[in-house]
Protein backbone atom coordinates (compact mmCIF):
# COMPACT_ATOMS: atom_id res chain seq x y z
CA UNK A 1 0.00 0.00 0.00
CA UNK A 2 1.22 3.55 -1.02
CA UNK A 3 2.62 5.76 1.73
CA UNK A 4 -0.04 8.25 0.92
CA UNK A 5 -2.98 5.93 1.24
CA UNK A 6 -1.82 4.64 5.18
CA UNK A 7 -1.62 8.30 5.53
CA UNK A 8 -5.41 8.76 4.62
CA UNK A 9 -6.56 5.87 6.60
CA UNK A 10 -5.14 7.47 9.73
CA UNK A 11 -6.28 11.06 9.03
CA UNK A 12 -9.12 10.76 6.88
CA UNK A 13 -11.43 13.51 7.27
CA UNK A 14 -14.56 11.97 5.88
CA UNK A 15 -15.50 8.60 5.33
CA UNK A 16 -16.25 9.50 1.42
CA UNK A 17 -12.14 10.75 0.92
CA UNK A 18 -11.49 7.49 2.26
CA UNK A 19 -13.61 4.78 0.27
CA UNK A 20 -12.16 6.78 -2.66
CA UNK A 21 -8.40 6.89 -1.91
CA UNK A 22 -8.96 3.48 -0.73
CA UNK A 23 -11.93 1.03 -2.38
CA UNK A 24 -13.37 0.80 0.90
CA UNK A 25 -16.96 1.16 1.72
CA UNK A 26 -18.05 3.05 4.52
CA UNK A 27 -20.56 5.05 6.25
CA UNK A 28 -20.36 8.82 6.83
CA UNK A 29 -20.31 8.65 10.59
CA UNK A 30 -17.55 5.84 10.41
CA UNK A 31 -14.06 6.67 12.00
CA UNK A 32 -11.06 5.91 10.56
CA UNK A 33 -9.59 2.11 10.18
CA UNK A 34 -6.67 1.90 12.68
CA UNK A 35 -3.99 0.34 10.77
CA UNK A 36 -2.89 -3.27 11.37
CA UNK A 37 0.82 -3.03 12.18
CA UNK A 38 3.23 -5.96 12.63
CA UNK A 39 6.74 -5.17 13.92
CA UNK A 40 9.62 -7.63 13.09
CA UNK A 41 13.37 -7.73 13.55
CA UNK A 42 16.36 -7.72 15.98
CA UNK A 43 17.57 -6.49 19.38
CA UNK A 44 17.73 -2.63 18.00
CA UNK A 45 13.66 -3.30 17.07
CA UNK A 46 12.89 -5.18 20.66
CA UNK A 47 14.76 -2.55 22.37
CA UNK A 48 16.71 -5.37 24.34
CA UNK A 49 17.79 -4.22 27.43
CA UNK A 50 15.45 -1.23 27.65
CA UNK A 51 12.75 -0.93 30.27
CA UNK A 52 9.92 -2.10 30.61
CA UNK A 53 9.98 -5.58 30.25
CA UNK A 54 7.55 -7.43 27.62
CA UNK A 55 6.11 -9.88 30.00
CA UNK A 56 4.40 -11.51 27.29
CA UNK A 57 7.83 -12.70 25.49
CA UNK A 58 10.46 -13.03 28.07
CA UNK A 59 12.83 -15.07 25.93
CA UNK A 60 13.05 -12.23 23.72
CA UNK A 61 14.16 -9.41 26.02
CA UNK A 62 11.35 -7.07 24.16
CA UNK A 63 10.66 -3.64 25.86
CA UNK A 64 7.00 -1.88 25.52
CA UNK A 65 9.68 1.25 25.24
CA UNK A 66 10.83 -0.31 21.70
CA UNK A 67 10.21 2.08 19.01
CA UNK A 68 7.37 0.00 17.34
CA UNK A 69 5.44 0.60 20.49
CA UNK A 70 5.72 4.62 20.31
CA UNK A 71 5.08 4.36 16.85
CA UNK A 72 1.86 2.33 17.48
CA UNK A 73 0.77 4.76 20.23
CA UNK A 74 1.26 8.30 18.18
CA UNK A 75 -0.68 6.36 15.25
CA UNK A 76 -3.38 4.31 17.49
CA UNK A 77 -2.20 1.14 15.26
CA UNK A 78 -2.88 -2.06 16.68
CA UNK A 79 0.36 -3.94 16.87
CA UNK A 80 1.35 -7.28 16.82
CA UNK A 81 5.31 -6.99 18.01
CA UNK A 82 6.96 -9.82 17.55
CA UNK A 83 10.75 -8.15 17.52
CA UNK A 84 13.15 -10.54 19.26
CA UNK A 85 16.60 -10.21 21.01
CA UNK A 86 19.34 -11.86 18.33
CA UNK A 87 17.53 -12.69 15.52
CA UNK A 88 18.63 -13.23 12.28
CA UNK A 89 17.09 -13.16 8.80
CA UNK A 90 16.57 -16.94 8.78
CA UNK A 91 14.34 -16.18 11.96
CA UNK A 92 11.75 -14.87 9.70
CA UNK A 93 10.91 -18.45 8.52
CA UNK A 94 11.82 -20.40 11.49
CA UNK A 95 10.96 -20.33 14.88
CA UNK A 96 14.09 -19.03 16.00
CA UNK A 97 13.31 -21.12 19.34
CA UNK A 98 10.51 -23.37 21.26
CA UNK A 99 8.45 -20.99 22.60
CA UNK A 100 9.05 -18.43 19.73
CA UNK A 101 7.42 -18.65 16.22
CA UNK A 102 8.57 -17.49 12.54
CA UNK A 103 8.42 -13.58 12.75
CA UNK A 104 6.51 -13.44 9.49
CA UNK A 105 3.70 -15.64 10.84
CA UNK A 106 2.82 -12.09 11.96
CA UNK A 107 2.51 -10.91 8.94
CA UNK A 108 -1.31 -11.31 6.82
CA UNK A 109 -3.22 -10.70 3.96
CA UNK A 110 -4.57 -7.74 6.50
CA UNK A 111 -1.13 -6.08 7.44
CA UNK A 112 -0.91 -2.47 6.39
CA UNK A 113 2.35 -1.35 7.90
CA UNK A 114 5.74 -3.61 8.57
CA UNK A 115 8.65 -2.18 10.26
CA UNK A 116 12.02 -3.97 10.93
CA UNK A 117 15.71 -3.84 11.90
CA UNK A 118 17.72 -7.01 10.68
CA UNK A 119 21.06 -8.20 9.35
CA UNK A 120 23.28 -7.21 12.31
CA UNK A 121 22.91 -10.40 13.92
CA UNK A 122 23.81 -12.55 10.34
CA UNK A 123 27.46 -14.01 10.66
CA UNK A 124 27.87 -12.38 14.33
CA UNK A 125 28.68 -9.29 12.97
CA UNK A 126 27.96 -6.95 15.44
CA UNK A 127 29.14 -9.16 18.33
CA UNK A 128 31.98 -10.62 16.67
CA UNK A 129 33.25 -7.15 15.27
CA UNK A 130 32.33 -5.28 18.61
CA UNK A 131 33.87 -7.72 21.03
CA UNK A 132 36.82 -8.58 18.96
CA UNK A 133 37.62 -4.78 18.54
CA UNK A 134 36.96 -4.96 22.11
CA UNK A 135 39.06 -7.27 23.17
CA UNK A 136 42.18 -6.01 20.68
CA UNK A 137 41.83 -2.64 21.78
CA UNK A 138 42.44 -3.50 25.56
CA UNK A 139 45.16 -5.88 24.34
CA UNK A 140 46.75 -2.79 22.67
CA UNK A 141 46.30 -0.29 25.52
CA UNK A 142 44.06 1.47 22.65
CA UNK A 143 46.83 2.24 20.19
CA UNK A 144 46.74 0.94 16.91
CA UNK A 145 44.62 -0.66 14.66
CA UNK A 146 45.31 -4.42 15.79
CA UNK A 147 41.16 -5.57 14.86
CA UNK A 148 41.97 -4.58 11.22
CA UNK A 149 44.96 -5.76 11.25
CA UNK A 150 44.16 -9.12 12.23
CA UNK A 151 40.15 -9.23 10.71
CA UNK A 152 41.17 -6.91 7.50
CA UNK A 153 38.38 -7.26 5.03
CA UNK A 154 36.86 -10.44 6.71
CA UNK A 155 33.46 -8.70 8.14
CA UNK A 156 32.60 -7.12 5.15
CA UNK A 157 33.31 -10.36 2.59
CA UNK A 158 30.85 -11.61 5.19
CA UNK A 159 27.96 -9.45 4.88
CA UNK A 160 28.62 -9.49 0.88
CA UNK A 161 28.48 -13.07 0.59
CA UNK A 162 25.64 -13.91 3.37
CA UNK A 163 24.35 -11.30 4.72
CA UNK A 164 23.04 -9.44 1.40
CA UNK A 165 21.23 -12.44 -0.08
CA UNK A 166 19.54 -13.59 3.44
CA UNK A 167 18.24 -10.16 3.52
CA UNK A 168 16.80 -9.92 0.28
CA UNK A 169 15.25 -13.47 0.49
CA UNK A 170 13.63 -12.19 3.83
CA UNK A 171 12.27 -9.22 2.76
CA UNK A 172 10.48 -11.09 -0.45
CA UNK A 173 8.64 -13.36 2.55
CA UNK A 174 7.61 -10.63 3.71
CA UNK A 175 6.25 -8.85 0.80
CA UNK A 176 4.96 -12.54 0.17
CA UNK A 177 2.76 -12.74 3.17
CA UNK A 178 1.11 -9.06 3.41
CA UNK A 179 1.32 -8.18 0.06
CA UNK A 180 -0.35 -4.76 0.43
CA UNK A 181 1.21 -3.77 3.65
CA UNK A 182 3.89 -1.11 3.18
CA UNK A 183 7.17 -2.71 4.33
CA UNK A 184 9.47 -0.47 6.20
CA UNK A 185 13.38 -1.20 6.95
CA UNK A 186 15.62 0.56 9.76
CA UNK A 187 18.99 0.97 9.29
CA UNK A 188 21.28 0.94 12.54
CA UNK A 189 22.19 3.82 14.72
CA UNK A 190 25.94 4.82 14.79
CA UNK A 191 27.51 2.67 17.68
CA UNK A 192 30.65 4.61 17.37
CA UNK A 193 32.05 7.72 16.09
CA UNK A 194 33.76 8.57 12.90
CA UNK A 195 36.81 8.96 14.40
CA UNK A 196 38.27 7.64 17.59
CA UNK A 197 37.75 9.81 21.03
CA UNK A 198 40.07 9.20 23.58
CA UNK A 199 37.92 10.33 26.36
CA UNK A 200 35.78 7.35 25.04
CA UNK A 201 37.95 4.15 25.74
CA UNK A 202 37.20 3.20 29.32
CA UNK A 203 33.42 3.04 27.95
CA UNK A 204 33.87 1.54 24.26
CA UNK A 205 37.59 -0.10 24.60
CA UNK A 206 38.14 0.57 21.08
CA UNK A 207 41.69 1.18 19.65
CA UNK A 208 42.37 4.68 17.83
CA UNK A 209 42.54 2.95 14.48
CA UNK A 210 40.05 0.80 15.01
CA UNK A 211 36.94 2.94 15.61
CA UNK A 212 36.70 4.04 11.99
CA UNK A 213 36.93 0.43 10.95
CA UNK A 214 33.72 -0.15 12.77
CA UNK A 215 32.06 2.79 11.64
CA UNK A 216 32.72 1.95 8.29
CA UNK A 217 31.76 -1.83 8.90
CA UNK A 218 28.46 -0.65 10.15
CA UNK A 219 27.96 1.59 7.50
CA UNK A 220 29.25 -1.16 4.75
CA UNK A 221 26.21 -3.04 6.89
CA UNK A 222 23.71 -0.49 6.29
CA UNK A 223 23.94 -0.02 2.35
CA UNK A 224 23.75 -3.71 2.26
CA UNK A 225 20.30 -3.21 4.45
CA UNK A 226 19.50 -0.12 2.17
CA UNK A 227 20.24 -1.88 -1.13
CA UNK A 228 17.91 -4.81 0.02
CA UNK A 229 15.00 -2.88 0.51
CA UNK A 230 14.99 -0.94 -2.66
CA UNK A 231 15.36 -3.96 -4.53
CA UNK A 232 12.36 -5.28 -2.52
CA UNK A 233 10.13 -1.83 -2.87
CA UNK A 234 10.28 -1.60 1.01
CA UNK A 235 10.96 1.99 2.68
CA UNK A 236 14.11 2.42 4.21
CA UNK A 237 15.01 4.62 6.56
CA UNK A 238 18.16 5.83 6.80
CA UNK A 239 20.03 7.34 10.45
CA UNK A 240 23.43 7.99 9.12
CA UNK A 241 22.66 11.90 9.42
CA UNK A 242 20.31 12.02 12.20
CA UNK A 243 22.28 9.56 14.79
CA UNK A 244 25.65 11.31 13.95
CA UNK A 245 26.92 12.68 17.45
CA UNK A 246 24.46 10.62 19.32
CA UNK A 247 26.77 7.39 19.46
CA UNK A 248 27.87 5.22 22.14
CA UNK A 249 30.74 7.86 23.00
CA UNK A 250 28.17 10.69 23.80
CA UNK A 251 27.20 11.35 27.36
CA UNK A 252 23.96 10.22 28.78
CA UNK A 253 20.47 11.98 27.53
CA UNK A 254 22.27 12.73 23.76
CA UNK A 255 23.63 9.00 22.77
CA UNK A 256 20.86 6.88 21.64
CA UNK A 257 23.49 3.62 21.76
CA UNK A 258 24.53 2.36 24.68
CA UNK A 259 28.87 1.49 25.13
CA UNK A 260 30.13 -1.14 26.43
CA UNK A 261 30.86 -0.82 29.54
CA UNK A 262 29.81 1.32 31.97
CA UNK A 263 26.47 2.30 30.37
CA UNK A 264 22.84 2.44 31.47
CA UNK A 265 21.41 -0.45 29.87
CA UNK A 266 21.23 -4.72 30.75
CA UNK A 267 22.09 -5.18 27.25
CA UNK A 268 25.29 -2.91 25.79
CA UNK A 269 25.87 -1.46 22.63
CA UNK A 270 22.05 -1.29 21.84
CA UNK A 271 19.57 1.82 21.59
CA UNK A 272 18.47 3.19 25.04
CA UNK A 273 14.79 4.14 25.57
CA UNK A 274 16.10 7.66 23.99
CA UNK A 275 17.26 6.22 20.66
CA UNK A 276 14.38 3.96 20.33
CA UNK A 277 12.13 7.43 20.44
CA UNK A 278 14.31 9.07 17.84
CA UNK A 279 14.31 5.90 16.10
CA UNK A 280 10.28 5.98 15.86
CA UNK A 281 10.16 9.80 15.22
CA UNK A 282 12.21 9.53 12.01
CA UNK A 283 10.12 6.56 10.71
CA UNK A 284 7.19 8.43 11.40
CA UNK A 285 8.55 11.61 9.77
CA UNK A 286 9.76 9.07 6.60
CA UNK A 287 6.27 7.83 6.02
CA UNK A 288 4.43 10.87 6.55
CA UNK A 289 2.37 9.80 9.90
CA UNK A 290 4.34 11.93 12.13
Amino acid sequence: MPLHALRRVLTATSAAVGALALGLTTTPAQAATPLNYAALGDSYSAASGVLPVDVTSPLCLRSTANYAHVIAARTTARLRDVTCGAARTKDFTEAQCPGVAPQTDAVTADTDLVTLTIGGNDNGTFVHAVTACGTAGILSGGRGSPCKDRYGSSFDDEIDAHTCPALTSALRGVRAKGPRASVTVLGYPWITPPTSDPSCFVRLPVATGDVPYLHALQAHLNAVVRRAAEETGATYVDFAEASAGHDACRPVGTRWTEPLLFGQNVVPVHPNALGERRMAERTLDVLGLG
